[in-house]
């Protein structure tokens, strides 16, 4: 299930990016960064009775350009776009630029009983659709006690 986690995002928590990494071209806090980066990965979640439907808006962002990780329990979404070089050869300099470019995630909790087969992805129109079943987490075996002879 999905819960909240001190290593990946809470789910009901407005600041789980709070760092800031750079500052822009005139010394201010970049806004693509820090407490807005996430704002560039808008995420809605729908609950099911037997499992969740996650939505994330990555605009822009081709589909190889996204990766998917799941690791211990933590599904990772990313996506990275690079700034062509060659292209501001070919048509000129730019003078200003305010298109993203860089590289941002999000973590979800999902369990350790999902495994990657679970997981449907689909990517269509700018939005990485996914579904993650709920399952039960896997049953911590009971204390036993072995018999003593004589």
């Amino acid at each position: 299930m999905l819960v909240p986690s001190i290593f990946g995002e809470n789910l009901f928590d407005d600041d789980w990016m709070d760092f800031a990494f750079g500052k822009d071209f005139w010394g201010k806090k970049n806004p693509l960064y820090g407490k807005h980066a996430k704002n560039m990965m808008k995420t809605d979640i729908r609950e099911h009775d037997d499992g969740y439907e996650i939505d994330i808006d990555l605009p822009g962002f081709k589909k190889d350009e996204i990766g998917i990780e799941l690791e211990n329990g933590y599904l990772t979404i990313s996506a990275e776009k690079s700034l062509d070089k060659d292209e501001e050869k070919k048509h000129g300099r730019y003078i200003r630029r305010e298109r993203y470019a860089g590289s941002m995630q999000r973590s979800f909790y999902v369990g350790d009983a999902v495994t990657e087969e679970d997981i449907k992805a689909k990517y269509e129109h700018g939005i990485l659709k996914l579904s993650v079943p709920k399952k039960d987490a896997k049953a911590v075996e009971t204390k036993k006690t072995i018999a003593i002879e004589g």
